[in-house]
């Protein structure tokens, strides 16, 4: 293997304690899919983009899909490569050195996922409850707030007991959100008095503006965005060099087809008109398979669809709850963080400690959010996407810069290895710098500071607190952050 690295290539443990072979492609790709949350994600997304850009809702999707994909082309190169469960940690540290590995591929993927663990955790502990308690209980933000923190700890102790567990968990869940999807969709077709259904939809030049185009493509990003967590799991999967690549182009094709599908279902029976069940309505618009759901499916379905949200959040907080710790762990093992977070269980195999630190993490932070103000975890919740650009877009030029020598093999070679990820770091990269513009209003979600918004405070305060934390450890890890690569290999097993 050639090493095309700013610094040297971090040595790959051989072995970090993880069982092997524990799930193949079909499993792989339900964690894949499972951790987008799809009927969540469509849910509080549509209506979002169609309140940007009417009933061209569709056209923005397919549009938002292609750094997505381009992405997955550099995720798939990358892990061929160099499977290891750190992912974007490994890949960034061994092209662009130890620095911009741990902030770029360490640090932001992991606080983009604890932020999302409590985005998941409150609408999961919010759906669920709305099904199956009674208003007072389910309008309470004391009773979400703590079934939001039992539904952290449910799945970190599922993700404790391991991979194969989680993956069968998450059949009959994502079973549930892609059955509800397709029967709205139906239904939604099928069902009289609705608007007119129409190809332009899907028109990519009809957008008024750059600006309207943009905004939505960037909404579009977070209704794509957790198929990368997936490949964490390579470690664990049969064939680790192949099946996961494999599996992320599947997963966000799957994705890529069912929100279209449903989202010209919903414009075609609903228009996008600003009354009634308009997906221009606000009050439709912030969750349109609740909004839509009893006038397409009834009351008694709309309910099972309004569960297969709270399943979907759920379902996604399970493989967050599961891909976190090995990021960790992998930065551990190679000496870039803690040798805690290299803890195996001896009988599950499993990043113990990771898992129990990350869910407690999680947990403090949605209860620290709340008591400050719903409306500040919402921005949380809102800088997710500036992180997810930001990472995905080092990579995907992490990806084209390591391979440079060796794109002339081949016309595949240079498109795959190449030209894509290089397009979709770049598009990935431009969202960032144009989201970063939108969120320094303060104007911009729901809180601000010193006329800055709140949003930007929080997603570049991350990264700016990832740079200070980084600092702090480099005089504890000088083996990886002076030469890319840990002096000792530190796994052990816990004794519990």
């Amino acid at each position: 293997m050639t090493t095309d690295a700013a610094g040297a290539p971090p040595d790959t443990p051989p072995g970090k304690g993880l069982r092997s072979g524990s799930v193949g492609l079909l499993a792989t790709v339900a964690l894949g899919l499972a951790s987008v949350a799809p009927a969540y994600s469509f849910a509080v997304t549509l209506g979002l983009v169609t309140l940007v850009v009417g009933d061209l809702a569709p056209a923005a999707l397919l549009l938002g899909f292609v750094p997505i994909l381009l992405t997955a082309f550099a995720f798939r190169a990358l892990n061929r490569e160099m499977p290891d469960c750190g992912t974007t940690f490994v890949w960034n540290t061994r092209v662009l050195g130890p620095a911009a590995g741990w902030l770029a591929g360490g640090w932001i993927p992991l606080v983009a996922i604890v932020f999302a663990m409590t985005a998941l955790a409150r609408v999961g502990a919010g759906a669920l409850l709305g099904f199956a308690a009674p208003d007072a209980v389910a309008d309470s933000s004391a009773a979400v707030a703590a079934t939001a923190v039992l539904l952290i700890a449910l799945t970190a102790l599922v993700a404790y007991r391991g991979v194969r567990l989680a993956a069968r968990v998450q059949y009959a869940m994502l079973g549930l959100q892609l059955v509800a999807l397709l029967a709205f969709g139906v239904a939604a077709l099928v069902r009289e008095g609705g608007a007119t259904p129409s190809p332009g939809f899907f028109d990519p030049l009809g957008f008024d503006g750059f600006g309207s185009l943009t905004e939505a493509v960037l909404l579009c990003l977070y209704i794509y965005w957790g198929w990368d967590a997936l490949i964490t799991f390579n470690e664990e999967t049969a064939d680790s060099g192949r099946t996961p690549g494999r599996a992320a182009l599947i997963s966000t094709v799957v994705l890529l087809v069912t929100y279209l599908f449903t989202a010209f279902a919903a414009i075609s029976f609903a228009g996008t008109g600003s009354s009634g069940l308009g997906l221009g309505n606000a009050m439709v618009a912030g969750d349109v398979l609740t909004g839509l759901g009893p006038a397409v499916l009834g009351d008694a379905l709309a309910k099972v669809v309004r569960l297969a949200i709270g399943v979907s959040a759920v379902g996604a907080l399970l493989t967050s709850a599961a891909a976190a710790p090995r990021t960790a762990l992998s930065m551990s093992a190679h000496g870039a963080l803690p040798g805690a977070f290299a803890r195996i269980h001896p009988r599950h195999r499993t990043p113990a400690f990771g898992t129990v630190f990350f869910g407690g993490a999680a947990a403090a932070v949605l209860v620290l959010l709340t008591v400050v103000s719903t409306d500040f975890l919402g921005d949380a919740i809102r800088c997710v996407g500036l992180l997810i650009a930001l990472y995905y877009g080092v990579t995907g030029i992490a990806c084209a810069w390591y391979f440079r020598h060796r794109l002339r093999g081949s016309v595949r070679d240079l498109l795959t290895r190449g030209v894509m990820p290089f397009l979709g770091g770049l598009m990935m990269l431009a969202a960032f710098a144009r989201s970063a513009y939108d969120m320094f209003d303060p104007a911009y979600g729901s809180t601000s500071l010193g006329g800055v918004g709140g949003v930007f405070l929080l997603g570049v305060g991350s990264v700016l607190a990832g740079a200070l934390v980084m600092t702090a450890l480099r005089g504890r890890h000088t083996g990886f952050f002076r030469h890319g690569r840990t002096a000792v290999t530190r796994l052990t097993v816990t004794e519990n």
